[in-house]
């Protein structure tokens, strides 16, 4: 039982909103309370935030381990059992097999502590390459498009706090008021300042409401609509020349891109009026100051990177970065979507952001590990990828906080490929769609009952505080972390204690990137969080990057050449509709946690397939209906929903679900090239009366 207030965060979306928790007497565990205080969110808080105790009841989350038996039933285990269970799996995996049979998968809900105790033990104690996490079909286009352009990724390179004091918001493929409604005021403030917003999206959302000119350019052109519009700024002579000149390069080979890329072509590709990009153009231009904000919209897709980098270019040629008040940002998405990708449970990284093929960056970290660089493996597959390989190359898979069944692309095929497993292990707070797969499952704590670091979209460093004891039967992932480690000749180096971890974390990271040594818990508390990067104890932290030098070599911004391309899939006559997908404010990723609320899924309670009302009566079918939704790798069946605020050639599904209803079943796993980013927002189908 909670002994006092406790000031801790949202366990959800990056935000990370400042909440406190206070016990109660009436069969709950903890109330939420209004944390006025904190910066963020200033008090406001969602649903999903006020509901979330809801999670800590016991007929909600597991209370005690599972192993499968001879039967292929899961059944109680003891601790004991099950850790022995996880670990003779991985072993007999990697004596028969390598260590590259044996895989990791992660989460971006993770804390720093244990994404950093993840990444550390897959290559110290499993050996393995093979990990990545669900970050990656979050924010890893925005990334590569950040490391491309400015030589560091943060998603936003301002506090949240500057957001009302620009002259100009571009929105690009971002639902705020239903993924993040805590952060719409800084939508609303701006415009009361006398400021002006553009949302880009293909819907017209409860935040497209809000917008002075909203764009619904057909799914997967965004790319073409970023181009045309920095044609059109340098068609009427509107770039920031002595800007472009002084603090960037590569001007001439974007530039090209975008002529082009003419208003007239721009419009055949994308469905928007010249006339509106024109308003567009002149709307941002004509405000002193300005942001472009990207969100999965046009990060979800194969040419996810080249599309930001082409906002990331617009936002250049027009003097909107590097300045106050103006630059490109990513409303990263999951909790800990921006930590959990920088301390090493990504593919191809190491604490601190450092690069795994970096021979630096592999001796400061195997030092601090106690190990030879030379035993540290190499980058592995991307998510899907590992995905992909499972029970063929991967053979046995550790999962902490994910659950692909539901959130993975060509969900039918990754659940088969789940299947066909030597030996799956799950440690989650509840029993997920994944986890009901796996020989072994772990419960585990979740935020009320532990403490540990998150960073959310601002690369604001916060401390999570333990307020609850958990129940018996639930050890924290660090203590799982420890207790396998033990078990495969590891008996050091992987400390439960959170502060412990931590007080390593900023050893690792210190000189890279994303450098967190001068964070300690205390700064942390006394400071409602401290920004990266932030290299000693006496560094104030770093709200604002940019101002003076970009993070390249050269200390300018990069412009990087792009141009558009079709998507991965195009509509034809048997696929003849687009689908894309996206989240609804009562329901969070892939619902694991929030379908187990009632008050969510009575607010919420099951998919649903938006479609106009033409294309309703085309295929015959009325409110309520069942409708069914094909596509080359799957199919899905949900009740219609039709309305007017959706393009007549899209249709869109929430991907919150599992069951006939599950959205990803129909999705194209097409891959970026650079950031292995799949294409979730855009693929071909077929739409009709289920019957």
């Amino acid at each position: 039982m909670a002994r006092t207030e406790t000031s801790t965060h949202c366990p959800y979306c990056a935000l990370q909103c400042g909440m406190k928790l206070r016990p109660v007497t009436d069969g709950g565990v903890v109330e939420v309370v209004e944390r006025t205080d904190f910066p963020v969110n200033r008090g406001a808080l969602c649903g999903k935030g006020r509901t979330a105790p809801a999670v800590l009841a016991a007929g909600a989350r597991l209370t005690g381990p599972l192993v499968r038996d001879a039967g292929g039933d899961l059944v109680p285990a003891s601790w004991e059992e099950a850790l022995e269970r996880i670990a003779d799996g991985l072993r007999g995996t990697r004596a028969e097999h390598g260590a590259d049979a044996v895989g990791v998968f992660g989460g971006g809900g993770l804390t720093n502590e244990k994404a950093y105790a993840l990444g550390k033990f897959a290559r110290v104690v499993l050996g393995t390459s093979q990990i990545d996490y669900n970050g990656r079909f979050c924010m890893s286009s925005a990334a590569a498009a950040h490391q491309r352009a400015f030589g560091l990724d943060r998603g936003l390179p301002f506090p949240l706090e500057d957001i009302p004091r620009t002259g100009c918001v571009i929105l690009v493929g971002s639902n705020l008021a239903e993924t993040m409604p805590p952060a719409l005021r800084y939508v609303t403030e701006l415009k009361e300042n006398g400021g002006r917003l553009i949302v880009i999206d293909p819907r017209r959302t409860r935040t497209a409401e809000q917008a002075d000119l909203h764009l619904a350019p057909r799914p997967g052109t965004d790319l073409a609509l970023a181009l045309g519009m920095l044609h059109l700024v340098v068609a009427d002579g509107r770039v920031d020349e002595e800007f472009v000149r002084t603090r960037t390069s590569g001007w001439d080979g974007a530039r090209a891109g975008a002529m082009a890329h003419w208003p007239e072509l721009v419009e055949r590709l994308t469905g928007v009026s010249v006339p509106q990009l024109r308003e567009a153009v002149e709307m941002f231009c004509g405000a002193g100051s300005g942001m472009v904000l990207t969100a999965r919209g046009p990060e979800q897709q194969a040419k996810g990177t080249d599309t930001v980098g082409a906002w990331i270019n617009f936002c250049l040629a027009t003097g909107r970065a590097g300045r106050p008040l103006s630059g490109y940002g990513c409303l990263t998405g999951q909790g800990n979507g921006q930590g959990g990708r920088e301390h090493g449970q990504k593919a191809d990284q190491l604490p601190g952001y450092r690069k795994l093929t970096d021979p630096g960056a592999r001796r400061h970290v195997a030092a601090v590990w106690g190990v030879d660089p030379d035993s540290l493996p190499g980058p592995g597959r991307s998510a899907y990828e590992l995905l992909d390989a499972l029970g063929r190359d991967v053979r046995s898979l550790l999962v902490m906080g994910s659950n692909p069944v539901v959130s993975a692309p060509r969900a039918g095929h990754v659940e088969e490929r789940l299947r066909s497993l030597d030996f799956l292990a799950v440690a989650d707070v509840v029993l997920s769609e994944t986890a009901a797969l796996a020989d072994v499952v772990l419960p585990v704590t979740q935020w009320a009952e532990e403490s540990g670091t998150t960073t959310n979209l601002e690369g604001r460093v916060l401390l999570r505080q333990r307020a609850v004891t958990p129940p018996d039967g639930v050890r924290s992932d660090l203590e799982v972390l420890n207790a396998l480690a033990s078990l495969l000749g590891h008996g050091k180096g992987f400390p439960a204690e959170p502060e412990e971890v931590f007080d390593e974390l900023r050893r690792a990271s210190a000189g890279g990137p994303a450098d967190y040594a001068g964070i300690t818990y205390a700064r942390i508390e006394a400071e409602d969080g401290v920004f990266w990067p932030c290299p000693d104890e006496g560094h104030a932290g770093t709200p604002r990057l940019f101002l003076e030098r970009f993070a390249t070599d050269d200390g300018r911004a990069r412009f990087v050449p792009v141009t558009h391309r079709p998507a991965a899939e195009e509509t034809d006559a048997e696929y003849p509709v687009v689908l894309t997908t996206g989240r609804v404010v009562s329901q969070y990723q892939s619902g694991a946690q929030t379908r187990r609320v009632a008050e969510l899924n009575a607010a919420a309670p099951g998919p649903f397939v938006e479609l106009h009302p033409r294309l309703a009566e085309r295929i015959g079918v009325a409110e309520g209906e069942r409708v069914a939704v094909t596509s080359r790798r799957g199919r899905a069946v949900a009740p219609a929903r039709i309305t007017v605020a959706i393009r007549q050639d899209t249709v869109f599904m929430p991907f919150h679900w599992p069951g006939e209803g599950r959205a990803n079943s129909l999705t194209n796993p097409a891959l970026d090239p650079v950031s292995r980013m799949p294409e979730f927002k855009v693929c071909a189908v077929r739409v009709e009366a289920a019957g």
